[in-house]
């Protein structure tokens, strides 16, 4: 039997889950190395590994597309985070989000998906999962009563965004968890945008959690990655399979960043809502924006269920200019503090143009996004300054 090593080490670094979410970020998995004292895990930037005799794996690992250290390290952490059972990092969001599409579904069966999500998720459900013969439904699934409808019994998934992008709907996770069980389909909810210190959709009923790890988990806006994080032991097993069969994995360097982001993950958190609720509350007031969406406002439809799920509101707010289309993107252009850029999350504050950037894809779907709107991810600069480079960017 091969005796314990480094990655023996740092699989023993999850921390129970009686620890705050502060604490649960900064050290779970992030055991410190064996061999130097060294506290942040190192990145093991190897691709294969000696083995103790054929089939004498030291500590369980053989190849990296398989396992790896410091991916370990992240996953084990991202579990944590969510309360799930396992985590799995990937390449991109939209690599887990196939992972997991390929490993719920066969040809024939049926996904409830939101009429507003990310621009990528309905391309590959549209231009990838169809061909493969997936069908899916659109739903309103802030309106419990229209998910139900749009259940069949070849539904397998109901697809939710809460907070959804870029029109900040809120779904209730707990309803909507009923709705999907009661039908015996799964629940997935992409988190990205609330994080796990926000939100916790696995305590709510969810089944599935996705994440663009490039988003707020990273967080300085240099990776790209995703993950899931489930709480079945048996989904995990399949998860874990197709993950190592179809390879689409995050690789060390990038496991490293984004582990490394977690640790500021909660303070970066408080930051972003403290900003996006002062921009909130000057859009609302601001004569040529005619609609502010953002889940803090109290005139928001889903404020409520929000204040009922989430911790606080976050950092994502996006607004409607009065003028129209060009107007929107002149805002987007006159902007100097928010860089005009697609993504979001990262600490320093972005603007876009959905229907022209991010959510091109969906023109002339259900999911079009109106033509008057923007999207900005609000940083942690100081949050004066971000209202001044908006107040000017309106004009």
């Amino acid at each position: 039997m091969a005796g314990k090593g480094p990655c023996d080490e740092l699989r023993s670094g999850l921390m129970s889950d009686q620890h705050s979410f502060e604490t649960l970020a900064i050290h779970a998995g992030n055991t410190a190395d064996p061999l130097t004292g060294a506290v942040v895990p190192p990145i093991y930037q190897v691709s294969t590994y000696k083995q103790d005799g054929v089939g004498g794996l030291r500590g369980g690992y053989e190849y990296s597309r398989s396992a790896n250290p410091t991916r370990t390290a992240l996953e084990e952490n991202l579990a944590a985070l969510e309360g799930g059972r396992r985590g799995l990092a990937f390449a991109s969001g939209l690599a887990a989000e196939d992972c997991l599409l390929r490993t719920l579904l066969t040809p024939g069966d049926h996904v409830v998906i939101p009429n507003d999500a990310y621009g990528g998720t309905f391309r590959l459900f549209a231009k990838v999962a169809a061909r493969w013969g997936v069908e899916f439904s659109v739903a309103d699934t802030s309106d419990v009563a229209a998910v139900r409808a749009a259940i069949t019994p070849r539904t397998k998934a109901v697809w939710v965004e809460t907070p959804s992008n870029p029109l900040l709907g809120i779904t209730d996770i707990a309803a909507v968890a009923q709705v999907a069980h009661q039908a015996g389909a799964r629940l997935v909810v992409d988190n990205t945008f609330a994080s796990p210190y926000l939100q916790q959709p696995l305590a709510l009923g969810a089944d599935v959690i996705v994440h663009s790890t490039t988003k707020y988990m990273g967080g300085h806006s240099d990776v790209v990655g995703g993950a899931l994080v489930v709480s079945d032991p048996e989904l995990a097993e399949e998860l874990a399979f197709h993950q190592n069969a179809m390879g689409a994995v995050a690789g060390p360097f990038d496991a490293w960043l984004v582990l490394r982001g977690i640790k500021t993950l909660a303070v970066r958190m408080d930051r972003h809502t403290e900003n996006a609720t002062k921009v909130a509350d000057l859009l609302t007031r601001h004569p040529k924006v005619s609609q502010v969406l953002y889940p803090g406002l109290p005139e928001h439809p889903g404020h409520e269920v929000a204040a009922k799920q989430m911790k606080a509101f976050g950092g994502m707010v996006s607004f409607r200019v009065a003028a129209g289309e060009e107007a929107a993107v002149e805002v987007c252009n006159r902007a100097k503090l928010f860089t005009l850029g697609e993504s979001l999350g990262g600490v320093e504050s972005l603007i876009e143009h959905p229907g022209r950037m991010t959510h091109a894809s969906v023109a002339g779907s259900l999911l079009e996004v109106p033509a008057d709107l923007v999207r900005i991810s609000v940083g942690i600069e100081n949050g004066d300054d971000l209202l001044a480079d908006l107040t000017q960017a309106l004009g």
